[in-house]
């Protein structure tokens, strides 16, 4: 697995792409994470499910995101959207767990914001700023922070969000490019509905711009998530969230309907289906070969299963919809996720990437502690 051990300047401009499994392995990897004290063996499907959900499962979840987070910075420095940026996102919240998220990885995020300036490149016929995508799950991870550990708002989450802004494109969208693990970073209004999140997560932050480009950047960034045209059923979905974090932009129409098309997507087994959310070649505005054949060599490729983080996704969308935890929807799913752990804590599921070292497996593990959290599976 190649790795950009970069200084700041070049992790902004290229971690996020390139800190990911080679094309095509040598050897089949030994362990999905690897540092001195840790060693974490690669999911695969065929790993025992838990007898039960309980309190010792829970702890094995929580250390599974520890000790992935550990190692990366430790190993490989860059912020990222399947490791770091998932555990700055969803951990602090979860208040519950024992202890405070990592310092050491926020500390790898306090020496990320960029303090260069990014200027818009073209590639492919696609216009981005580099390291875009690196500085929103930057600051998105402070912002969370200082939501649940500090309650206030630090002068380096208020420098990030400043920095990430300026690499907002000139339609008013945050463009990814690259192709990374689905669902991350793979549709423009995803990406843009994390810069939005982050710029409400960080406390008081909103409220206190006066800077007159700022507030101009800002005020292009709402009007593009309120106005921008669905990629995908998953962007559609995901306006549930948008209305979340800024209700003024999502009418209680376009509400209705997102929370329609998600109740249509559940399965009869009480998941949802990351796969069911799009066409394959409408996740990104570039699907390379080798991912299209991952994706269509799956063997319920025609008919896709259930998997955790749909399924967590899901419930997080309902509840912050305001649907009560008693709904059968969202019972239904939970019961999902509790039968579907692993004994190592986490949540399997195949990567729509590459397929080596299954980065979802993390990501669908934090996005399932997020929705039993606020399910209130995890009290005691």
């Amino acid at each position: 697995m190649k790795i950009l051990l970069c200084p700041v300047f070049v992790l902004l401009g290229a971690c996020a792409i390139f800190a990911q499994q080679d094309p095509k392995p040598k050897t089949k990897p030994a362990f999905q994470y690897k540092t001195e004290g840790i060693e974490v063996s690669i999911p695969t499907p065929d790993e025992p499910k838990v007898v039960a959900f309980n309190a010792d499962t829970i702890k094995a979840a929580a250390k599974y995101l520890e000790d992935g987070a550990l190692t990366w910075v430790r190993e490989k420095s860059c912020i990222n959207c399947h490791t770091t940026g998932p555990y700055m996102s969803e951990r602090p919240a979860l208040t519950m767990l024992p202890g405070k998220p990592s310092a050491e990885v926020l500390e790898n995020f306090l020496k990320a914001i960029p303090d260069k300036p990014s200027v818009e490149t073209e590639k492919d016929g696609l216009k981005y700023f580099p390291g875009s995508w690196t500085t929103v799950w930057c600051s998105l991870g402070l912002a969370e922070w200082d939501k649940h550990v500090t309650g206030k708002l630090s002068e380096h989450t208020d420098h990030s969000l400043r920095q990430m802004m300026l690499r907002q494109s000139p339609n008013g969208a945050f463009v990814s490019f690259g192709e990374v693990e689905v669902p991350h970073i793979t549709t423009d209004f995803e990406l843009s509905l994390q810069a939005a999140r982050a710029i409400t997560a960080a406390p008081g932050w909103l409220a206190g711009v006066k800077d007159e480009d700022l507030l101009a950047r800002i005020g292009k960034l709402k009007a593009w998530l309120r106005d921008a045209q669905p990629r995908n059923d998953f962007d559609r979905v995901l306006r549930l969230q948008l209305a979340s974090y800024m209700p003024e932009l999502v009418t209680q129409r376009d509400r209705d309907a997102a929370l329609a098309l998600l109740s249509q997507k559940q399965h009869a087994d009480g998941g949802w289906s990351l796969r069911d959310m799009s066409a394959v070649n409408d996740w990104h505005f570039k699907m390379s070969d080798t991912v299209l054949k991952v994706i269509a060599s799956l063997p319920d490729a025609a008919s896709p299963e259930s998997d955790p983080y749909m399924t967590a996704l899901a419930i997080v969308l309902m509840k912050q919809s305001g649907i009560a935890t008693s709904d059968a929807r969202i019972q239904r799913g939970v019961a999902w996720l509790k039968r579907e752990q692993r004994v190592s804590g986490r949540w399997w599921m195949h990567s729509l990437y590459r397929g080596n070292y299954y980065y979802i497996t993390y990501i669908a593990t934090a996005e399932a502690m997020k929705a039993l959290a606020l399910c209130g599976e995890l009290n005691g």
